[in-house]
């Protein structure tokens, strides 16, 4: 599911599938101390400024054992000043009065951005297994239903919109759809619900935390006029991340829609299908609904890109470039191998095992333009990829919001059964660009870099994805045929993509980190060095 707010901002990710632990040597020189190795006798201590490497903390794991916790701690302390992209900005505390979650929520920069909002909101943990199940699959336990939180601290104008559903889900097999607005959760109003227990009951029925969890929704339909009330019981979700794929007819030519939500996995296959059926149909023009997609696996971004603009604008060209901390211009300090560029990648990668065997060619479109539509849930591997095109002279026009700007990215490196994202890179395209912190921005008139040639619009919930009449998707359509902005296009002035919501008040907030993975850029090392 998918919440939009200032308590749940998106994160984004750089991983390397398969990896143990921090791959860096950590932090040397002749004040470093060296605890010993497990088993040993003596205690690894914190001192200030002094740090053991990671190497040599990791996966010494127990609950019960005070010195091995300390050890915890001491770990994520030389992994962050190891790898962390603005290490010399962590305060270096003493952990001691600190729990192991605790403590790594502090090792992060304070500083503020050039906007004056946080520069880092993209530090999360989970456990190993979930991250696992997640990123393999996309399944989470949920009812199937995606939506948009709209004033989530405000109890007079706090709405529950519904965006879309999963196929084969409790929410599509009870009808609820988008436009659908949540009226009550278990008999509490979403509107007027202003006390602790009230909030806490409307957040364990939108984020349910276990199979089999029963929650009675009264929901209004779009264009009903009575509410109606339908109980839903959760279950282990695989999200369909590829949907609605569809050519329209128009007077000049045809256009290809596809919604692509996630860059999971299984999405590789469904991407492979997508862009084939567009490729066939000799389309002219590509609309890529990317309004809910937060992000995923980088490489799959690098695939997409190559499937639009084709051989001859890719070849030889770099999709994007990854740069680490000022203790590694050369070195990929999670891996130790040489920095290189990830190149737009043209063939199968195999993912997901079964689904499309590594190495098979992918389709191409071999366009020279692509319209995103894009909203404040458009995040890391989605920038990424209206990035990496843009590196290469493809035309990106974007209808909708501004992006939530993530142009960072982590390895996930799990320690102790928990996995750990902390910012260790910033990437960048073909041409050196990567400073759109604040999102892309749509504008009739682009001055910035990160401005976009397009419409800034506001989502539609009153239509479905892929109707031509949905606002975005129509603006799409009109731009096409006259190069410019339908009338109903608001102003280009920049906004934040995450200043619409105020934490303050009882907030509806989503307290699971298994929904915060959406929102993310990954690197995989299933090629290497890519």
């Amino acid at each position: 599911m998918m919440l939009y707010s200032t308590k749940l901002l998106p994160l984004v990710i750089a991983a390397s599938l398969g990896l143990s632990a921090c791959g860096g040597g950590g932090s040397t020189g002749s004040d470093s101390i060296e605890p010993p190795a497990t088993g040993g006798s003596v205690t690894p201590t914190w001192v200030q400024g002094q740090f053991a490497s990671d190497a040599s903390l990791a996966n010494q794991c127990s609950a019960n054992q005070t010195g091995n916790t300390l050890t915890e701690k001491l770990w994520l302390r030389s992994w962050s000043d190891d790898t962390y992209l603005w290490y010399s900005e962590i305060i270096d505390r003493d952990p001691a009065p600190y729990s192991v979650a605790e403590y790594f929520d502090l090792l992060l920069t304070d500083e503020l951005s050039d906007s004056g909002s946080r520069k880092d909101n993209f530090h999360f943990s989970m456990s190993t297994d979930e991250w696992n199940a997640l990123n393999q699959s996309g399944a989470s336990v949920g009812y199937g239903i995606n939506f948009e939180l709209t004033n989530g601290s405000q109890s007079a104008a706090r709405k529950v919109t519904v965006t879309y559903n999963e196929p084969d889900s409790p929410a599509s097999e009870n009808n609820v759809t988008r436009g659908a607005v949540i009226v009550e959760i278990d008999g509490v109003s979403v509107q007027d619900a202003n006390d602790s227990a009230s909030i806490d009951i409307l957040n364990a029925g939108l984020f349910p935390s276990q199979n089999g969890k029963q929650t009675t929704f009264t929901i209004r339909d779009l264009g009903a006029a009575l509410d109606r009330t339908v109980t839903l019981t959760a279950q282990t979700i695989v999200s369909t991340p590829v949907q609605n794929t569809k050519t329209i007819q128009t007077t000049s030519g045809k256009v290809g829609y596809l919604q692509f939500n996630a860059h999971i996995a299984t999405a590789e296959r469904g991407l492979f299908d997508a862009l084939t059926i567009l490729s066939q149909a000799g389309v002219d023009d590509l609309v890529i609904d990317l309004r809910y997609n937060g992000g995923g696996l980088l490489a799959m971004a690098s695939q997409l890109g190559y499937m639009i603009a084709g051989e001859e604008a890719t070849a030889e060209r770099t999709f994007e470039k990854t740069n680490f901390n000022d203790k590694y211009p050369n070195v990929n300090p999670v891996t130790n191998q040489s920095l290189s560029p990830m190149p737009f990648i043209d063939e199968s990668l195999g993912f997901n095992t079964g689904l499309l065997a590594a190495g098979s060619p992918l389709p191409t479109l071999d366009l020279k333009r692509v319209y995103v539509l894009t909203t404040a849930g458009t995040c890391s591997a989605s920038e990424a990829l209206m990035n990496g095109l843009r590196g290469v002279d493809i035309e990106v026009i974007q209808i909708g919001g501004t992006t939530c700007g993530k142009p960072y990215g982590f390895y996930p490196t799990p320690n102790c059964e928990t996995t750990y994202f902390t910012i260790q890179f910033k990437g960048v395209n073909d041409k050196g660009f990567g400073e759109y912190s604040d999102g892309f921005v749509p504008s009739t008139s682009p001055t910035l870099a990160s401005e976009v040639q397009g419409c800034m619009l506001d989502d539609d919930l009153g239509h479905a994805l892929g109707d031509t009449d949905e606002r975005l998707l129509s603006a799409a359509l009109y731009y096409r045929d006259n190069e410019r902005c339908p009338t109903i296009a608001t102003s280009t002035a920049r906004s934040s993509a995450a200043s619409e919501f105020v934490d303050e008040g009882f907030m509806l907030k989503d307290e699971r980190n298994q929904t915060l993975w959406q929102n993310n850029r990954i690197i995989t090392d299933i090629k290497g060095a890519l």
